[in-house]
């Protein structure tokens, strides 16, 4: 299944977690800056982001980027992960609606959230939530 790992991360939490989702699903890496291909390509993709500010996603390259994709996400397996350091995860809430009101399969049926640097078990859980997203 062709898949994409598309994520941006600041301080490299949400890039260990890009890596190791992508090395679950054997799926292709992407900075969202670096991404220029289109997400109707892939039958499956994983979007990385933190909590920014008062729980967002970060504003300047990522937000744009997924509001201009994210309409192209009805009936596709995604995933949904990031880290945060603050807060209880609305930015994951919020996010999730919206990729559902798109159309998106959430594996899981949620994002996955990492508290900071993830420890080994934690990139243990994105390895595998990487391999469900390609079953």
């Amino acid at each position: 299944m062709k898949t994409a790992v598309i994520y941006w991360s600041g301080t490299g939490n949400t890039e260990a977690m890009a890596k190791a989702v992508a090395e679950g699903a054997n799926a292709e890496l992407f900075e969202v800056s670096a991404f220029n291909g289109n997400v109707t390509d892939y039958e499956a993709v994983a979007f990385g982001c933190p909590a920014m500010g008062a729980e967002v996603l970060e504003e300047d390259v990522f937000e744009p980027f997924f509001a201009s994709v994210e309409h192209l996400l009805q009936g596709k397996k995604t995933l949904l992960f990031g880290s945060y350091g603050w807060g209880d995860g609305e930015w994951m809430r919020e996010w999730e609606k919206r990729a559902k009101s798109a159309g998106a399969v959430l594996v899981g049926g949620q994002g996955l959230m990492v508290n900071e640097m993830p420890s080994d078990e934690d990139l243990e859980n994105c390895r595998a939530i990487g391999k469900k997203l390609t079953e």
